[in-house]
């Protein structure tokens, strides 16, 4: 669909010191999750991570669809935080640009919310974060009963959810990703590369197809865009690129 704004944002919403807190808190969240040997790889929707594929090679302008089975499209470090205080920092910032940037996507909370790590070389290619519609929306699975291929790993498929020791996010059964966020913790000279890309589709005469993001690199700077649209972050060429994505979940659209 034609939008009069594709993405709307907040250049330095957080301050300096909550960033470096955050990252700090991430930091710390990921060496505990490699001592207590689980892995702090991303993964995607399929099996196009980096861990998953063996001697794979960056195809980093193609898209999942075109390396499926064949390389990788994302290779970063993340891990994960249920923070609520920084959920509704986040939710007033979605607000604001949901009926700024004249979208009014009906939507109900966000998941969790999941720091990121970009080291040198380090990229996420070509990827949408979900279909707002019915084909997106997470189901749940059922341990003995539900039929899916699992994961190389074991882990069930992305799009499904169940509970379990950990906390259940049964609530998102039904919902879809709808509205993205990204907040770049990192100082502008602490990185080069690792900038958010949009592809706007060959079609759009009146716009450039494609659009590095760079509004975004001042620190604590926030950027919200739906869901559906089809972006990238471009490999790392040095330092390190920190940031905190969050999902809001809606009904699909009809």
């Amino acid at each position: 669909m034609m939008l009069k704004h594709n993405y709307w944002f907040f250049k330095n919403a957080l301050p300096p010191e909550q960033c470096e807190d955050i990252i700090k808190k991430g930091e710390a969240r990921i060496a505990e999750l490699k001592n207590d040997g689980f892995s702090s790889s991303a993964t995607t929707f399929g099996e196009n991570y980096k861990g998953a594929v063996e001697d794979g090679k960056p195809l980093n302008d193609k898209t999942i669809r075109d390396v499926e089975g064949k390389t990788y499209v994302r290779d970063s470090e993340v891990c994960w935080f249920n923070d609520e205080d920084m959920k509704q920092i986040i939710y007033d910032y979605v607000h604001k640009a949901n009926k700024n940037a004249g979208w009014n996507y009906d939507w109900d909370f966000g998941e969790d919310i999941q720091f990121t790590k970009y080291g040198l070389n380090q990229f996420y290619g070509w990827h949408f974060d979900g279909s707002s519609d019915h084909h997106g929306v997470y189901k749940r699975y059922i341990p003995g009963v539900t039929k899916v291929k699992l994961k190389k790993n074991g882990d069930i498929p992305t799009e499904y959810v169940y509970a379990n020791r950990y906390g259940s996010k049964l609530n998102q059964i039904g919902l879809t990703r709808k509205l993205s966020v990204t907040i770049n913790l990192s100082k502008p000279g602490d990185y080069e590369g690792g900038n958010l890309k949009f592809d706007y589709g060959h079609h759009n005469k009146d716009i450039k197809q494609f659009y590095e993001c760079k509004e975004i690199r001042p620190q604590g700077s926030i950027i919200v865009f739906p869901s559906y649209m089809w972006h990238q972050v471009t490999p790392v060429t040095s330092g390190n690129r920190y940031s905190l994505v969050m999902w809001c979940l809606g009904r699909p659209f009809k």
